[in-house]
């Protein structure tokens, strides 16, 4: 085993449009920006923990078109390691995230590249994700991609089910945490059978989920911080407050900086305390990358009640 965090997920370009507002359908609204900057959930987690200092690598796809530089910029700034990162004959992928005046985005996201992260190609980096101490995965690949890398993880699994989509459920069960926000945790129990009701509360969905058999679970809750499910018990993690500009990209700074500290050998209520404070920095900037920090020391504290 080595001690790097490997993850296997998606590589976009995000094309980044700032409203006042979000539209209605069949609303045209004037919008601002339209620059490109690196994203993609596999990427944006890479780039958090690497930034941070983590010893990460990538393993993705990009297409052959003007995007795949911007979109690979901040893993090689921040020195993932990109042996694992395939181009393939297809446009890169492309997310196009609009931001409104109260930081809050709405994303679409077409795979490109992402769409050949089969099993063939994750097979490729087959003895990266088995050596590795932390694989990192996400839902923006195809599920034989997907089952391909829990499957060859030999070591600890981070699952971050987002967006939620069918896979089989005892490789999901590997995780070790499962990560999810209040919305995925809902449709998780769905996919694994378990009814919930619309007053289900953070607490009830995730101690459902252990109940499912997951060692550990995770739960985002924004400027709520998170909810740690293990062993016997849940424990309320605080978030900082900070002056939210855009929220894009703030959960895979959370998930960064989860694997970042269980790497370093925290445990788990300690790596969330660390996360929360990453995901909350990604909130103080504009886009998804370029708003993640680069040292400890820029990570605002939580304020003791």
């Amino acid at each position: 085993m080595t001690n790097k965090i490997v993850v296997v997920g998606s590589i976009n370009a995000d094309l980044m449009i700032r409203v006042d507002r979000h539209p209605l359908p069949g609303e045209t609204l004037h919008g601002r920006g339209g620059n490109i900057a690196p994203g993609g959930k596999g990427a944006n987690q890479a780039v958090a923990a690497a930034a941070l200092g983590a010893d990460v690598a990538m393993i993705g796809a990009v297409g052959q078109d003007a995007n795949a530089a911007p979109a690979l910029q901040f893993l090689k700034e921040s020195g993932v390691d990109l042996a694992g990162v395939r181009e393939v004959d297809d446009v890169t992928g492309l997310a196009v995230v609009a931001v409104d005046n109260a930081g809050e985005n709405n994303i679409i996201v077409i795979s490109g590249a992402n769409a050949y992260m089969t099993n063939e190609l994750v097979e490729e980096s087959a003895d990266l994700i088995s050596a590795a101490s932390i694989v990192v995965l996400q839902g923006e690949i195809p599920r034989t991609g997907f089952e391909t890398a829990a499957r060859l993880a030999q070591h600890r699994l981070i699952i971050n089910l987002a967006p939620v989509v069918e896979v089989d459920h005892d490789l999901l069960l590997k995780a070790d945490p499962l990560v999810i926000n209040e919305h995925e945790g809902a449709l998780v129990l769905d996919q694994l059978g378990v009814p919930i009701t619309e007053s289900s509360s953070p607490f009830d969905i995730v101690t459902a989920l252990r109940a499912q058999g997951f060692a550990s679970v995770v739960m985002t809750l924004g400027a709520q911080g998170a909810l740690v499910a293990r062993d016997d018990a849940v424990v309320e993690v605080a978030s900082p407050r900070v002056d939210v500009v855009d929220t894009t990209g703030a959960g895979d700074a959370f998930v960064g900086g989860l694997a970042y500290r269980l790497a370093a050998g925290d445990s788990l209520e300690e790596a969330a305390r660390f996360a929360v404070r990453v995901g909350a920095f990604a909130c103080t900037g504009h886009g998804a990358q370029t708003s993640y920090a680069r040292s400890v020391e820029q990570l605002p504290e939580v304020q003791e009640a």
